[in-house]
């Protein structure tokens, strides 16, 4: 199925028009990761750095992890609060291979104030160097350690929710998994911004979305392979690697979905929805029509990704507080 422009909202048009494309005519060119990656980091290099929000103030925390290595969170906490705050442990976007939590301070700053609450950005690993559910325990344990720790930074433990964009959904809905199956205490939500959940590509929409040059069909197996090798699209895949295929959802957080009309997810997002409700588990599902995958950060000033945000902090601040 063909995207025309015609077909997305007009401000998202312009948006996708105006960014500079690869030479596959898409946003970005996964055949080789590494040559990506540096691509990115040298254009983000020459950004001016964006000036610290003096309301917010963050702190990077360095957890061992049992072979002894270390990752990183980084705290974005209001500054001035008195009582301890909810948090939420967001995992970034990327499609699972892009990306750290060094990478934006304005983006969790700006989260953090509008929902009042710790945000905590998890720097999980990435694959194909660490392969999925590498990126997972890294969710897991960054959540664990925020409980077991959250009086040393401020945090209501019994407040604390799990996030993720893109690539980062897959993360925090395996986070999500281990959680509940490991008898941990259980996120006061789970909020997914057109995750990455499901790595066999066969719903309509993984068939249909092939030309928007955002993150397309193309882009998705690649992605996979990375993340997975040879046991993408295989039936015996472990569902903390790609939690589209669990079976069994009951006792998952409340959970927000935001899917978009025009994303290769759309479909998945939709049936993992529908699937979480038939296990019992609330779920708050919006579709963005004439949207395409990760329109609030492609193009943050349009009405649709203000629109979005709105419903969006709604969510997670009436759940984080009330």
């Amino acid at each position: 199925m063909t995207t025309t422009p015609a077909s997305l909202d007009p401000e998202l048009a312009a948006a996708l028009a105006a960014m500079p494309k690869a030479t596959n005519g898409s946003l970005m060119d996964l055949t080789d990761i590494p040559a990506l990656r540096a691509r990115l980091n040298a254009a983000t290099a020459q950004l001016p750095a964006p000036a610290p929000d003096p309301r917010v103030t963050v702190e990077t925390l360095r957890v061992p992890r049992p072979d002894q290595s270390t990752l990183d969170i980084v705290l974005f906490t209001p500054a001035g609060a008195e009582d301890p705050l909810p948090a939420l442990v967001y995992f970034h976007a990327g499609g699972q291979i892009l990306g750290s939590a060094h990478d934006d301070t304005t983006y969790p700053s700006a989260l953090a104030l509008a929902i009042s609450s710790v945000v905590a950005v998890v720097d999980y690993r990435l694959a194909p160097e660490t392969p999925a559910p590498g990126g997972a325990e890294d969710g897991y344990l960054a959540y664990t350690h925020l409980l077991e720790h959250a009086g040393e930074h401020r945090i209501n433990p019994e407040r604390v929710g799990l996030a993720g964009a893109s690539g980062g959904g897959a993360i925090a809905t395996a986070t999500a998994l281990m959680v509940r199956d490991r008898g941990v205490a259980r996120p006061r939500l789970l909020s997914l911004n057109y995750p990455m959940l499901d790595d066999r590509n066969e719903t309509p929409s993984s068939h249909q979305v092939t030309d928007v040059g955002v993150w397309d069909r193309k882009e998705n197996l690649l992605a996979w392979t990375a993340v997975l090798g040879d046991r993408a699209g295989r039936p015996d895949v472990h569902p903390y690697s790609a939690p589209g295929r669990a079976t069994e959802l009951d006792g998952m957080p409340e959970t927000f979905i935001a899917a978009a009309q025009h994303d290769v997810f759309r479909d998945e997002n939709i049936e993992f929805a529908s699937r979480l409700l038939a296990a019992g588990v609330p779920v708050d599902l919006h579709v963005y029509a004439h949207a395409f995958h990760a329109w609030d950060l492609f193009a943050p000033a349009s009405r649709l990704a203000r629109a979005f945000e709105r419903t969006w902090h709604g969510f997670l601040s009436q759940r984080l507080h009330g």
